[in-house]
């Protein structure tokens, strides 16, 4: 609830209600509209006060690193599903590449042409 997280962080909920109408923050509601924050929102909630109070960034500032932080993420994601993608592939077409766990292919010494 608002007043919890608001002195829980030693803030006014006031500046809860700002982060939300600003949409840094979207927590969800109860049928009684009651305002419940996630773990996800609290951890949403500390980097913004981090950047507000330590760094001393503005909201608009806030949002841009909030954007930025959510792209680094999806990138991220779909940087992981393209390599898990390329290991199935070469783990289905060369089953020899499955020496050891973290290999993709298997190492072959260089032949040493010997007069």
């Amino acid at each position: 609830m608002i007043s919890a997280v608001a002195e829980q962080y030693g803030i006014h909920p006031q500046t809860l209600r700002l982060y939300e109408r600003e949409g840094l923050l979207k927590p969800s509601r109860t049928e009684g509209n009651t305002r419940l924050y996630t773990e996800e929102d609290l951890e949403r909630l500390e980097v913004i006060l981090a950047l507000t109070r330590d760094l001393g960034v503005n909201l608009a500032g806030v949002e841009i690193v909030l954007n930025m932080r959510q792209r680094m993420q999806q990138m991220q994601s779909q940087m992981q599903e393209f390599v898990d993608y390329v290991q199935h592939e070469l783990l289905a077409r060369y089953p020899a590449a499955a020496v050891g766990k973290e290999a993709l292919m298997p190492l072959r010494r260089p032949r040493r042409n010997h007069p």
